[in-house]
């Protein structure tokens, strides 16, 4: 048996409830879905308490994202994010006609908040910062966050990935949501795929002010978002005790592995996500053979550490297996 631990996937299958109502939509699959999904930017606005008008959706939070950077960027300008990170970033520079700005992390695996809000200064379109961070699951502190929104100019949009953070304790995560009532080129995006599970089934948002809203959801594609994947995010919704329950099942296996992997003194960074990273620079082929000889894929970049999705009980102790014996 391979453990397909690269993607950081949530290994644990959909709920039952989710399933079925999955299952009870599959008879309806030969009818088109909405021209536009109004309905699912009314499900998830009224879930997040904010009007209609400051949500949208796309294909995971990656293809917000793009409908956000084909809105805002004028081909050219620069788009700066720090490097290395999410493997989509210069794909999406690419398709949006921007230039790639890549500043390198810190050591410890943190994001170069100072540098990135320097190289914003000029000529940018947008500012991408994922929190917490892929592939190092390091978190950006709060104050610093707010600083670099504040500093940008007032034409440079802001991406705030939270992909994970539903991973993030209730208590340390930034009011971002509420800071896009006072910074209108802030957009927060978020996914289910991650902690909701729904990786397949392609669905993301985006919260921003009205204006910028606006402006993204003129580049949503007609009858882009499924009538599968729109029933799948309702039934989630409705069993969030459910769902916080199997986050907090995967922030334990994450600990248990982190721990066992520091008693074999391997460099493995403190993590808010659902992965982590083997900060183990000389040693990524060792860590390869290894694991490979374990069944175990993750992700692996020569030179600079290995990314480990959290598994399920039987993958995470065939991780541990490979790397403490």
């Amino acid at each position: 048996m391979q453990h397909l631990l690269m993607l950081n996937e949530n290994p644990l299958p959909p709920l039952p409830s989710v399933a079925e109502e999955i299952t009870r939509q599959v008879g309806r699959v030969n009818r088109y879905p909405e021209f536009f999904p109004d309905h699912l930017k009314s499900v998830i606005a009224t879930w997040l308490g904010l009007p209609g008008d400051q949500v949208v959706v796309g294909a995971g939070s990656v293809g917000v994202a793009l409908q956000a950077l084909q809105a805002v960027v004028r081909p050219g300008r620069q788009l700066v994010y720090g490097w290395r990170n999410f493997d989509a970033y210069p794909l999406l520079a690419r398709m949006a006609g921007a230039r790639p700005v890549e500043v390198p992390l810190l050591p410890g695996g943190h994001q170069d908040i100072t540098a990135i809000a320097k190289a914003a200064a000029a000529d940018t379109g947008a500012v991408i910062v994922c929190n917490p961070h892929n592939p190092t699951g390091q978190r950006v502190d709060t104050d610093e966050l707010r600083e670099l929104i504040a500093s940008v100019p007032s034409d440079t949009v802001v991406v705030l990935d939270e992909a994970y953070i539903e991973f993030v304790p209730a208590g340390e995560r930034p009011p971002s949501v509420e800071w896009t009532r006072e910074f209108p080129n802030l957009l927060v995006l978020r996914t289910f795929s991650k902690a909701y599970g729904l990786a397949g089934m392609r669905v993301g948002y985006g919260v921003a002010s009205p204006g910028l809203a606006g402006r993204i959801n003129a580049f949503q594609l007609p009858f882009a978002m499924s009538s599968l994947s729109v029933a799948a995010v309702e039934a989630s919704l409705k069993a969030e005790d459910e769902l916080r329950e199997r986050v907090a099942f995967l922030v334990s296996e994450r600990e248990r592995v982190l721990a066992g992997l520091r008693s074999a003194d391997w460099a493995a960074l403190p993590s808010h996500t659902n992965f982590f990273w083997l900060d183990e620079p000389e040693r990524v082929g060792q860590v390869r053979t290894r694991l490979e000889a374990a069944a175990v894929a993750a992700r692996h970049y020569p030179g600079e550490g290995v990314r480990i999705t959290v598994g399920d009980r039987a993958a995470n102790d065939a991780v541990l297996g490979a790397l403490t014996h």
